[in-house]
């Protein structure tokens, strides 16, 4: 998993995303060789399915953002839930890792958001490396390594909406990757503090529901020391209800699911929401 988490259990929520420790152990036109370098390097049932993603959504031209990713998150249903799928340290070389055999809670959103917006293979593996990478360099150091980096980070790729959505949004002070006094959860990575705005469990009700879209982003926050999110997914609006999709680690799932949003988020401690922009993915 490529953001920071922790294993806790908080208000008898299941516990979902697992921190990953370091493992130890790429215009367009101008990076045709990379691209070619990183395809080869991608097994074919992942380049077959984003190619027949990419195809049917170009197929529905009219349809709007929402739609977009509710339509690709859909695809992902059932694919078995695989943690430490990215590949990178402080002493070990970033590999750029794009794998639908098995995804975690955040490179499921890697890849929702990435193809959401291309328009070709390349344009995917091009996407792909912008939402996870500062300046599009794939390094462990210009990695994306916390969920409100895709917000707060230079190359942003969402806005976050938290306090637009409830007047009863808290607000605390996160000096991210700050495990304890003399620890860091990723060695070589520098602490950040960042102004963290959150909604608690208590007032998320159908008038903050009303306020949302398919596709916004979802993250639980913890109040653990060092980390801003605990698990990661997506509000989908589907006639069923709302639910939460998501890349799931519990037992009773181990793969992508949906949950019924409500019973499931008012169980956490709150929520931070992030909605994509696609100007800035452009």
């Amino acid at each position: 998993m490529h953001k920071l988490f922790f294993l806790i259990i908080i208000f008898a929520l299941p516990i979902e995303c697992h921190f990953q420790e370091p493992i130890i152990t790429a215009t367009l036109q101008k990076k045709e060789s990379l691209f070619y370098s990183e395809i080869k390097n991608i097994d074919a049932y992942t380049l077959r399915k984003a190619n027949t993603i990419i195809q049917d959504i170009s197929n529905n031209k009219n349809s709007d953002q929402s739609e977009k990713i509710s339509q690709i998150s859909e695809k992902f249903l059932g694919t078995p839930y695989q943690s430490n799928m990215l590949v990178g340290s402080d002493i070990t070389p970033e590999k750029l890792i794009i794998d639908f055999k098995g995804l975690d809670c955040f490179t499921y959103l890697d890849y929702v958001i990435a193809l959401h917006m291309s328009l070709s293979q390349n344009d995917f593996i091009h996407k792909v490396i912008k939402t996870r990478y500062i300046d599009e360099k794939v390094s462990f150091y210009n990695r994306k390594h916390f969920f409100t980096d895709w917000a707060d980070r230079e190359c942003k790729i969402a806005e976050d909406i938290t306090t637009q959505l409830s007047p009863h949004t808290l607000k605390c002070v996160k000096l991210l990757n700050q495990k304890d006094k003399d620890q860091k959860y990723l060695p070589g990575i520098p602490v950040i503090s960042r102004n963290i705005n959150y909604i608690p469990s208590s007032a998320i009700d159908m008038t903050l529901i009303s306020k949302l879209k398919s596709g916004d982003l979802i993250g639980i926050y913890t109040p653990l020391a060092g980390l801003d999110v605990s698990h990661v997914g997506l509000f989908i609006a589907t006639e069923q209800g709302p639910v939460f999709r998501h890349a799931s680690s519990s037992k009773d799932n181990r793969r992508v699911v949906d949950t019924p949003f409500m019973p499931y988020l008012l169980k956490t401690p709150g929520i931070i929401v992030l909605r994509t922009k696609p100007s800035l993915l452009q």
